[in-house]
């Protein structure tokens, strides 16, 4: 990797600085546009007492979840505990740190680090134990709590195009918390389906400029699906 040019050609390398520690944000909504090599590259270094951020933390057997197996995660802050049973039971155990935050709230707290905003009021949660122990300022007649943004030590996204200097584009759904998750990394890593040369993405099609991304690796994804729907044959 030299220049512009941000592509890694090993999983090893994408992850390299990641330490016991260290605050990892992680895109994904469910197992819907998951970084899912990167955790699983995760997993296998073996780094431990992580604090996770992301919506979720995947299933019990799939993304962020395989992370809960050998206790590589000390604390995990999303917005609902999902379809993962040892993530509720972790959490209902004591095991693990859990700080469940409002969806939308979560989102800001990732896109106001990446803008450079420490933090911010918002109307949800007050009232609720979510404002316990926050600032809250009464603001035109409404009253708000402070909530800090979220910077990670590494931020792992998962995008559908990249070119090399890093310019994203994500692919419907799967767009969902990468944006934001990709500009509120020290260090982004992104994995992608398909890698273009530069020129070749429309730049009103850009949806995260590479201004944002540190490495992008290619990989092969499984797109499991988290539950499977069908209606009765004929």
């Amino acid at each position: 990797m030299s220049g512009f040019n941000k592509v890694v050609n090993s999983y090893e390398e994408a992850m390299s600085g990641l330490e016991d520690g260290m605050t990892l944000i992680a895109g994904g909504f469910g197992l819907c546009g998951i970084p899912e090599n990167l955790i699983k590259e995760i997993k296998n270094k073996g780094t431990k007492n992580l604090t996770v951020v992301s919506n979720n933390c995947g299933t019990t057997n799939h993304g962020l979840g395989i992370l809960l197996h050998d206790k590589q995660v000390k604390k995990m802050v999303a917005s609902y505990v999902g379809e993962n049973e040892e993530f509720e039971r972790q959490m209902m155990s004591g095991e693990l740190e859990v700080e469940l935050t409002p969806q939308g709230t979560l989102a800001e707290k990732m896109r106001a680090a990446g803008a450079g905003i420490p933090a911010f009021f918002t109307a949800t949660g007050y009232g609720t134990p979510v404002a316990e122990g926050k600032e809250s300022r009464e603001i035109n007649g409404r009253h708000y709590i402070l909530e800090e943004s979220i910077k990670g030590d590494f931020a792992i996204v998962k995008a559908w195009k990249a070119d090399t200097y890093g310019n994203l584009v994500f692919r419907k759904t799967a767009r969902n918390f990468n944006p934001m998750a990709a500009t509120a990394g020290k260090i982004t890593v992104v994995e992608v389906e398909e890698i273009v040369q530069p020129g070749e993405l429309d730049p009103d099609h850009i949806h995260t400029p590479g201004i944002y991304v540190d490495r992008v690796i290619l990989g092969n994804f499984e797109k499991v699906i988290e539950q499977r729907t069908t209606r009765p044959s004929a």
